[in-house]
């Protein structure tokens, strides 16, 4: 091996770890060994191996749930599961949980030192294209560092060597396009065309000469022969934005095409076969159109191969800050002004918004205030007034909202450097739910204990510490 690969190896048995640890260390590896899975995840949080190696039944957490806790906190990390139970179960549960490699104990030493090889060089591929996804996502639009929006950049990482056929979903404003773009960027296909067409733009009548085009004679205007959208794209990427509004009689002929992947132009007598990459996006719900047959449910499913979901801007408030920096500096340069700056109060306020235009309605506001603001830095009362008038309202409190507003609170308590946050938030928390819980049964301990599934004796103990503080 060229590199020094760092392997943790979890198994509850000495001999196999001994093994292992042997073979790995021969081949140059650098190995550190654990008895059981307890305190794995906080050690990840530390340092991070290139390959972990786990077994699946040990006292305690199993492999299966370090595996689940692993794809949850750190896709990226492979994962080998070995077991001496080698059965169908075992395997299934392995895979499906998302293990790179799976391998029934007694197992050939050198099969292990060549799946930890092929594990490395997969995340190493992986993360080089996740990697140049991210550096070049802001150059396309695609902005974010939130944790749901780093997953859109490794989903668009693992489908850059693929043609499989892509949803995008996401409210209005998001950037489905700019995901789509990103998509046949980062593609076999990138020298082809992207060809992009929103389905709720085009007039009914017209919809099916825009697709598949027309021959010259055609109708009435038809003065030539004009390609569709879908010979234009030939070789390369066509994204249909809002396909939830294509009518019915064109979803039957899309999913022909998609089936045959051939086509007749409107008048036209000889099929036309192309090789197109379909990427759709929609901002409603799909399968709620199935359910209504208003949408081809066969062509739901075609369509449906890979999904990406993007976060509104409620989700990831955290990028806000660099939204507005990225969207004030692009306003400049279009215009030739000078950069304008927000200060940290404005930005604070503007963190709390709801932005239900999402992306677009920040790139619009940024585009405002480059223009409108007397001055060169932006403060609150500078903002448009319909961004004002939110002021003593900022949040709809909807479900999932009030962690967004800890997280703000949060990164401002990091950014100020105070000491022991985490305790003072947990405890914080704590001393809400146990109050709001009380108000509740009306101060019977007993049943608020039972709601917050504490023990009373916890329950009482917590309430005296809080009193003491």
């Amino acid at each position: 091996m060229d590199k020094q690969i760092s392997v943790w190896v979890v198994d509850d048995d000495r001999s196999i770890r001994w093994v292992l640890e042997t073979a790995l260390k021969r081949e140059g590896c650098r190995v550190t060994s654990f008895s059981d899975a307890s305190g794995i995840l906080d050690m990840l949080s530390k340092e991070m191996p290139d390959v972990l190696l786990t077994d699946i039944r040990m006292p305690g957490k199993d492999g299966i749930e370090l595996l689940a806790d692993i794809q949850q906190e750190y896709p990226d990390l492979p994962v080998i599961v070995m077991t001496a139970h080698s059965d169908m179960e075992s395997a299934v549960s392995a895979y499906d949980g998302g293990a790179f490699e799976y391998l029934p104990k007694p197992f050939d030493i050198d099969e292990v030192v060549h799946q930890v090889e092929r594990a490395f060089e997969h995340s190493q591929k992986k993360n080089n294209i996740n990697n140049q996804v991210a550096e070049n996502s802001g150059g396309s639009g695609i902005i974010g560092s939130a944790a749901s929006m780093q997953a859109v950049f490794r989903a668009i990482g693992r489908l850059s060597r693929s043609n499989i056929t892509v949803m995008v979903n996401g409210e209005s404003g998001t950037g489905k396009e700019l995901v789509a773009k990103a998509l046949h960027q980062f593609s076999l296909r990138k020298d082809k065309p992207f060809i992009a067409l929103n389905m709720a733009a085009i007039p009914k009548d017209l919809l099916e000469s825009e697709l598949f085009g027309h021959e010259k004679g055609a109708f009435t205007g038809a003065a030539s022969r004009r390609k569709g959208r879908f010979e234009q794209a030939d070789g390369g990427t066509l994204f249909l934005d809002e396909i939830g509004d294509m009518p019915a009689e064109m979803q039957t002929r899309l999913l022909r095409v998609l089936s045959d992947g051939e086509f007749f132009a409107v008048g036209g007598h000889q099929p036309i076969k192309v090789d197109v990459r379909i990427i759709a996006a929609t901002h409603q719900g799909l399968e709620k159109l199935v359910e209504e047959k208003r949408f081809r449910e066969d062509l739901f499913h075609r369509l449906n191969v890979v999904r990406i979901k993007i976060p509104p801007v409620r989700e990831r408030r955290e990028d806000i800050p660099q939204l507005m920096s990225h969207f004030m500096a692009k306003a400049a340069k279009e215009i030739g002004a000078d950069v304008k700056v927000i200060d940290a109060e404005t930005i604070r306020y503007l963190c709390t918004l709801p932005w239900t235009g999402n992306v677009r309605q920040i790139e619009n506001t940024c585009h405002w205030l480059t223009v409108m603001c007397p001055s060169n830095t932006v403060q609150l009362g500078d903002l448009p007034e319909e961004l004002r008038k939110l002021k003593s309202n900022p949040v709809d409190f909807v479900e999932g909202s009030w962690l967004e507003a800890a997280k703000i609170d949060v990164a401002k308590r990091l950014a100020k450097g105070e000491p022991d946050i985490a305790k003072r938030v947990v405890s914080s928390i704590e001393q809400v739910l146990i109050m709001q819980a009380l108000d509740i049964t009306k101060g019977r301990r007993q049943e608020a204990a039972k709601l917050l599934g504490l023990g009373r004796n916890t329950l009482t103990r917590k309430i005296k510490d809080f009193s003491s503080e």
